[in-house]
């Protein structure tokens, strides 16, 4: 890990003294390129620098020992000295794992009602209401791409864009089958049922990073149509695209512009083909990829939403907390970083 720290502070030190040449000054385009990998490398550069120093400090005090004089105020710097270069020394650990390249995009999210019926479509539109409200207190922004509203409310299927500062590094762990217990409005004995929902977050990419071409694309037009089929535009601008070489299919019928909707679809599109690439690529690489959806079935959860009790449970970290009514205000922060953590020591475990 040394070796590796020091590798980076020298790349550090020749990035830095390149900026300064003629030649890249008069080149915007390469001191913008030179300026964002010096940014990207000084968090760690600087805590390295901070870990060396709490080296030469360790050295100090224990020189200070062999002096009468100093040896008491030695073994009070010693301990406290000890404890900060292991602090470092975790940080930077954590600092060396690789990103995510695709850590700083925005993200596609796609929440459909899975098993349960009404309840199942109802809960999709909680869950798409608690991540606006995560948006909003994130200062993140929301655009509507599709929405098909469930008989009773709630959608059986919905997808929007959330743009902002490194979103999908934040709520890429929510990919997966959500499944609520709670007492429907509809029921009239009080007895509580289990449904599911399912949710997928794709960052959101351009043609090029999906491999899109729109020669391989079959548009089809259609009018809208909301709950039951019933027609919700006069004219026809719903659009459905298919990519012929997979068979993937996306529709959009939120816009009355044909164009708005057309351009919602390839955006979903790109995403899917793309998230696809990324499965393909984890095979050829050996890695196993956990289904981001599932099925829906109960079986499949990653998180459970007890309203009873108040409690949000998310399986895969083992994590509970009795505040479900402040996580559907969209309260996440919690679970967010909790997810992240435990990613990040399964990481470096993997790295020892």
């Amino acid at each position: 890990m040394i070796e590796t720290l020091n590798n980076i502070e020298n790349k550090y030190n020749d990035l830095k003294a390149k900026l300064i040449e003629k030649e890249v000054i008069s080149n915007i385009h390469l001191t913008t390129e030179i300026s964002k990998e010096l940014a990207s490398l000084e968090n760690i550069v600087n805590n390295y620098r901070n870990y060396k120093k709490v080296l030469e400090d360790i050295e100090t005090a224990k020189e200070m020992l062999k002096d009468p004089e100093l040896k008491i105020m030695a073994q009070e710097e010693l301990p406290l000295l000890e404890k900060e270069e292991n602090k470092l020394l975790e940080l930077l650990e954590k600092l060396l794992i690789p990103k995510d390249p695709n850590d700083e995009k925005n993200i596609i999210m796609e929440i459909r009602g899975a098993a349960g019926g009404d309840e199942a479509n109802i809960f999709a539109g909680d869950l798409y209401k608690m991540y606006i409200k995560y948006a909003i207190n994130e200062k993140f922004s929301v655009e509507l791409l599709n929405a098909i509203e469930g008989d009773s409310g709630g959608f059986s299927q919905i997808e929007f864009l959330i743009k902002g500062n490194n979103v999908y590094s934040k709520l890429k762990y929510e990919s997966g089958s959500h499944r609520v217990q709670r007492v429907p409005e509809t029921e009239t004995q009080g007895r509580i049922h289990t449904s599911t929902a399912t949710v997928l977050v794709m960052p959101e990419v351009d043609a090029i990073e999906a491999d899109l071409d729109m020669n391989e694309v079959r548009v089809d037009i259609t009018k809208s149509s909301g709950c039951g089929g019933q027609s919700v535009n006069t004219t026809d601008s719903a659009v459905r695209l298919t990519h012929l070489p997979t068979g993937l299919v996306v529709y959009s019928q939120n816009e009355r512009s044909q164009i708005k909707n057309k351009e919602a679809a390839i955006k979903i599109l790109q995403a899917r083909l793309y998230d696809l690439k990324c499965q393909e690529r984890e095979k050829e690489l050996g890695d196993e990829r956990k289904n981001k959806i599932g099925t829906g079935d109960r079986s499949e959860k990653i998180r459970t939403y007890n309203y009873p009790q108040n409690r949000i449970t998310d399986h895969r970290i083992n994590y509970t907390t009795k505040q479900l009514d402040k996580v559907m205000e969209g309260d996440l922060n919690y679970i967010i970083e909790a997810l992240i953590t435990e990613n990040l020591n399964r990481q470096i475990k993997e790295k020892r």
